[in-house]
């Protein structure tokens, strides 16, 4: 009998050690989630017709800590670390191929336009990898700055021939120190280094359709 009481007692005692476990594990950290603030790209002042080739859109190749949704600061040279609090409301290689879409459809010069969720076919595909997409403090006791990196190859998809490849860089620095200035200053970078790269996309790849053409010309006697 005695032993069978005692057996009861522990039993009890293991039922009730899941709710304390419960009961001291640490509070899940509260996120102020962060939209990129929207485009100011404005339209080609060119005034050209869209282009007669279409263009589809591939999610940059992002390693490491750009793969998440945290904002990345470098505090000091070769250290990462987040913003406590603070998170993209999607990843990093997301938020750059929608501002890419984006500026595209501003530009208004592709209109044959689609990412890689779409599945549709376009005649250049447009790769990159992201290598940078955070904030920065180049001198101690300064503000930090937003950067952004991203590596591109233009894609001709019947040859699958890269036509083209170029990489682009902008820096922005913040107003002050805080998230919401860290954030404004990644909108005005995103958009700087977008309106580059669509304009190089475009000259790529219309000389990429020149030279197609010259190639099919018949040859003179």
């Amino acid at each position: 009998m005695i032993f069978k009481h005692i057996r009861r007692k522990a039993l009890g005692a293991l039922c009730v050690l899941p709710l304390v476990a419960c009961s001291v594990l640490p509070a899940p950290e509260p996120l102020d989630v962060y939209l990129l603030p929207a485009t100011t790209i404005a339209p080609a002042a060119d005034g050209s017709e869209p282009r007669a080739w279409s263009l589809r859109l591939i999610r940059p190749d992002a390693s490491g800590q750009l793969v998440g949704q945290r904002i990345l600061v470098m505090p000091e040279p070769n250290r990462v670390s987040v913003y406590k609090g603070a998170s993209w409301h999607e990843s990093t290689s997301l938020l750059m191929r929608n501002r890419l879409f984006d500026a595209f459809r501003a530009d208004a010069r592709v209109s044959a336009l689609s990412t890689d969720e779409m599945r549709t076919f376009a005649d250049f595909e447009l790769g990159s990898e992201l290598s940078a997409f955070h904030s920065e403090y180049r001198q101690r006791g300064k503000v930090p700055e937003a950067v952004i990196r991203i590596d591109t190859r233009l894609i001709d998809t019947a040859s699958r021939r890269i036509v083209a490849s170029h990489a682009f860089e902008a820096r922005e620095p913040a107003a002050d120190s805080s998230i919401p200035a860290v954030v404004a200053a990644f909108g005005i970078a995103a958009d700087r280094l977008a309106a580059e790269l669509v304009a190089w996309t475009v000259n790529a790849a219309d000389a990429a359709r020149r030279a197609e053409t010259a190639e099919s010309l018949p040859v003179p006697p």
